[in-house]
């Protein structure tokens, strides 16, 4: 009983001991883990997406807001993901001092105390200094990119770490570069601006432009009063040119921006004013070698949104800046007349109105290219147009040529007619002056049959001449030439020409004139050849027509107020319908011996006088020719 007793105690004993050690490791872990979670979780988040900005002047002004808009554009462009952006205005330029400083560090350790931030920025050497001495304290362990400093400055600063950014090269150098461009005969230098050692921009001026201006003449206009400093700008000697830095404060107590102040500056200064931003474009400033905000904001905002996305600032390299660039105003070159082919290689020129070359180049290339096409036209159409030209003459030419070869054809066809026409009025002149001469041989003359004889021999002669008047009329080579013509008169006295052609054929001539004049514009003796030709065709139609009528009808017709009508009908065995079409063509005809000329040349005739002429068979048999001719306007119309 005694060793189960003692047995039992132990075991206990055992037991609480295990529990204990139990209880003692699950305390020291559960130590351990409250210990380790909160940099476990820390390690495991990535770095918050916010970027905390400090401008050492005040984005008020054009250009720190510039650098700003330019950095919010590129981040929200660029960015995978939305960042958040602070900005914070120190104010730099015109506010200093311990206790400012100060006030500011409590004021930001309050203000942040609970807004993470990814990376610290800082805008101007002023800001970077400040930065980098409450980073500590405030932000430990962001990383800092920084944007417009110097590279003076940056060597003043011990290299920190996590910071990286783009330095800025702007030289007093490079400023009376720009001065000596604008004044090619520089002598002196006006520097205008706050006090250099105020201005964290261009504080090592102070040392640069002793060496930067050797051999020029430096007017101190520095931290003068704006009414002083305006009087003093509008008295400057020649050969002087104006460096303007920055003004925010005069020594009167006024501040500005300093754009407002370059600008009342210029408005009284007879000299040109070179300057260092961009901003001061077109405030009065002729231009010089500038600092581009947009692109200092840009080159920010790419460093941050890669330490952002998990870069490591350290690894990132110090860059120098490309923000600086000579840029020039074309009206203020144009107001100092100076040429632009003076300024700096690689210059650009800003609000010069572009030549109408520049600005219309593509018309003006599209204008040249279609006025040369329309001259090449113009000239095209001109040549053709002559050659047409000489071709219609020509033509013309031919076609005369040709008509007066087919009327002397039609004259030789009517030879015979024509022949036995002559002698008859031949004959009985010869008789009555064998007649006249045997009177007149006899012991008592009678003296009123000679007097009736001789009105016969005129009467003859008249006769003959008038046959013979017509003949050469109708052999006659003329140019074409249009007159005022009666229809009914030319009808008439075609078909006299041609009555004893008709009488010889046994063939009946019938003229039925409109009883109205029918005045048309036309060539007489041509238009008399397309009748001859058409009562000519008509008759040769009806040789073969013995028992039928034989018989060629003339009329002429008034259709409107516009046109006339001649048609010339007969009442042989008509055109085959299938060649209706085709008696008009060059060559073409149904006759043995014929050349196919007369109907193609009376065609050519009535073409060249604006009118018509087709063919037609008659229900009762044979055939009608019509010939359409315009009507002359009388001057009522």
């Amino acid at each position: 009983m005694q060793l189960s007793r003692r047995t039992l105690s132990l075991g206990t004993v055992l037991f609480c001991l295990r529990d204990w050690s139990m209880r003692l490791f699950r305390t020291i872990v559960v130590a351990l883990i409250a210990c380790l979670a909160p940099g476990l979780l820390l390690a495991a988040q990535p770095a918050p997406r916010s970027i905390l900005v400090f401008d050492q002047s005040d984005t008020r002004g054009p250009f720190y807001s510039q650098i700003f808009s330019s950095l919010r554009s590129t981040v929200n462009a660029n960015a995978g993901a939305a960042v958040t952006i602070y900005l914070e205005d120190l104010d730099l330029s015109r506010f200093n001092g311990r206790a400012y400083e100060e006030s500011l560090r409590v004021q930001l350790e309050q203000k942040y105390r609970d807004r993470p931030v990814g990376v610290l920025v800082a805008i101007g050497y002023a800001a970077l200094e400040r930065v980098l001495r409450w980073r500590a304290e405030l932000w430990p362990g962001i990383p800092v990119v920084f944007g417009m400093v110097d590279e003076p400055a940056i060597a003043a600063l011990e290299r920190m770490p996590d910071v990286t950014g783009s330095i800025i090269k702007l030289r007093s150098e490079d400023a009376m570069i720009a001065a000596r461009a604008v004044v090619p005969d520089l002598r002196r230098i006006a520097i205008v601006g706050d006090s250099l050692e105020r201005q964290t921009v261009y504080q090592h001026f102070l040392q640069e432009i002793p060496n930067a201006a050797k051999g020029v003449e430096v007017i101190d206009l520095i931290g003068l009063p704006m009414k002083e400093l305006r009087k003093r700008v509008a008295e400057l000697p020649d050969h002087t040119a104006i460096l303007y830095t920055s003004i925010y404060s005069d020594g009167a107590g006024s501040y500005y921006l300093p754009s407002d102040a370059v600008a009342f500056v210029a408005e009284v200064a007879n000299r040109p004013i070179v300057i260092t931003a961009e901003t001061f474009l077109g405030r009065g400033g002729i231009g010089g070698f500038v600092m581009r905000p947009s692109a200092i904001g840009e080159e920010i905002a790419r460093a941050a949104l890669l330490i952002l996305d998990g870069k490591a600032a350290s690894s990132i390299p110090i860059t120098m800046s490309d923000a600086v660039r000579p840029i020039f105003d074309w009206r203020q070159l144009q107001r100092w007349g100076v040429d632009a082919s003076r300024l700096p290689p690689g210059s650009e020129i800003r609000f010069r109105d572009p030549t109408a070359w520049e600005r219309y180049h593509w018309q003006i290339v599209s204008i040249a290219l279609m006025l040369i096409l329309q001259t090449a036209l113009i000239i095209g159409l001109l040549h053709e147009h002559r050659r047409r030209r000489y071709a219609e003459i020509e033509s013309r030419q031919r076609m005369s040529e040709l008509v007066h070869m087919n009327r002397r054809a039609t004259a030789g066809a009517l030879s015979a007619t024509i022949a036995h026409e002559l002698n008859q009025p031949l004959g009985a002149i010869l008789n009555n002056a064998e007649t006249a001469a045997l009177i007149l041989n006899s012991a008592s003359p009678d003296l009123e049959e000679i007097k009736l004889i001789v009105n016969e021999i005129k009467r003859d002669d008249e006769r003959a001449s008038e046959v013979i008047v017509r003949l050469r009329r109708l052999l006659g080579k003329a140019a074409l030439e249009a007159r005022d013509v009666e229809l009914n008169e030319t009808v008439r006295e075609a078909f006299e020409f041609l009555s004893a052609q008709a009488f010889a054929r046994n063939v009946t001539l019938s003229n039925r004139p409109a009883p109205q004049a029918l005045r048309v514009r036309a060539d007489r003796i041509q238009l008399q050849q397309v009748i001859l030709n058409l009562v000519v065709n008509a008759m040769e139609s009806m040789t073969d027509t013995l028992g039928g009528r034989r018989e060629i009808i003339g009329r002429t017709t008034l259709l409107d107020d516009a046109w006339a009508e001649i048609s010339i009908a007969d009442f042989g065995p008509g055109i085959p319908s299938d060649k209706l079409k085709h008696v008009f063509e060059p060559f073409f005809t149904t006759k043995e011996d014929g050349m196919g000329m007369g109907l193609s040349i009376a065609r050519t005739i009535i073409e060249v006088h604006g009118g018509s002429i087709w063919a037609e068979n008659q229900v009762g048999g044979g055939a009608v020719f019509r010939v359409k001719l315009p009507l002359v306007k009388t001057q009522t119309e």
